[in-house]
């Protein structure tokens, strides 16, 4: 049996300790809510942001880092993207030196243009086989109440990403292994990115030829940045590349889509931050993922007109309009395979 700390209490990082402990393993969720602390200890629930889910008794929690951390042989993070590295730097010392950590977010950090990976490495020293990321269609509401779901696990190293795999495999959550961590980050990071595209598609009315055009463009981008990255052009046809995708574009439980559904129907960006509870990785996570494309000399027209909407001041309706405008080409162009 093994220990987990899961270091984060909201939505994702709450239904994902109810996986750890489902697969078996004694779970610590770190939060810094007292409140939250007292009620999944108390009342086995997160009323914030899982209301409805009754935690496992394996599931308990505190405000203590250092206790959640003690003796961990899995340490998750489920944090925003920009409040990472902040937090890494606190804790390290008392992060087990053999654990594996775990990264359940799907951001690129502002102004470093680095992964989420990267971020762990560089303030926690550990090496790149104790590093594993999750990333797949894993919408939380829907595996809090156990439906079937399926993600990758990925780690440069198989025995680390076989051992998470075995670690988070229950009846209804599937986990499919790679060695593939450029790829699955740049998938989750991404998908979030399109989805708040598709989200203002939503809101202005348009059909599903139009979001099916987004959603097939978008997953062109993501392929040409992981693939300049260094990723496996195939994980982007797996569960962390269109699978992802589809889930994260289509459902509206997605907050990114939600946020790019709220721009789409005529709400200001200050409005639709006011209305969410909840963040949205793509609104600081878009300039970063923007700014390392450019780095490498990649196109993503998609990607720098969510962008211009949600930091510059361009309206909706002219990032349809660009869209529709770009020239014409061969529909491969710029993917691997194909010549520039």
């Amino acid at each position: 049996m093994s220990r987990v700390a899961v270091m984060g209490s909201g939505s994702w990082g709450t239904v994902f300790s109810t996986v750890m402990a489902d697969a078996g393993s004694d779970v610590v969720i770190w939060t810094r809510d007292p409140q939250v602390a007292s009620q999944i200890n108390d009342l086995h629930r997160n009323e914030v942001y899982q209301p409805d889910l009754v935690l496992p008794a394996a599931v308990a929690a505190t405000t203590d880092p250092s206790i959640a951390l003690a003796g961990a042989d899995i340490v998750v993070v489920a944090l925003p993207a920009q409040v990472l590295r902040a937090n890494l730097a606190q804790w390290r010392n008392h992060i087990p030196a053999q654990a594996i950590l775990v990264s359940l977010i799907k951001g690129v950090e502002l102004g470093t243009m680095k992964r989420m990976s990267e971020v762990i490495a560089e303030e926690t020293g550990a090496v790149a086989e104790r590093i594993a990321v999750v990333s797949g269609p894993n919408l939380a509401r829907e595996i809090a109440q156990r439906q079937p779901s399926a993600t990758t696990v990925a780690c440069v190293d198989e025995a680390s990403a076989q051992l998470l795999q075995d670690a988070c495999t229950t009846e209804y959550f599937r986990p499919y292994w790679t060695t593939d961590v450029i790829g699955t980050e740049i998938g989750g990071a991404m998908k979030n990115v399109i989805a708040v595209a598709n989200g203002m598609a939503v809101g202005m009315g348009l059909g599903e030829n139009s979001q099916a055009s987004l959603m097939t463009r978008g997953l062109a981008e993501i392929a040409r940045l992981g693939v300049a990255l260094g990723a496996d052009p195939l994980t982007f046809q797996g569960l962390a590349g269109v699978g992802d995708l589809v889930a994260t574009c289509q459902s509206p439980l997605s907050r990114n889509r939600s946020f790019g559904e709220s721009l789409g129907k005529g709400k200001s960006v200050d409005e639709t931050i006011s209305a969410m509870k909840q963040t949205c990785e793509a609104y600081k996570s878009c300039e970063p993922i923007l700014a390392l494309a450019k780095a490498n000399g990649v196109e993503m027209p998609i990607t720098e007109q969510v962008v211009n909407v949600l930091h510059h001041g361009a309206s909706v309706r002219t990032m349809a309009a660009a869209f529709m405008a770009r020239d014409t080409k061969h529909e491969h162009e710029g993917v691997v395979g194909v010549s520039e």
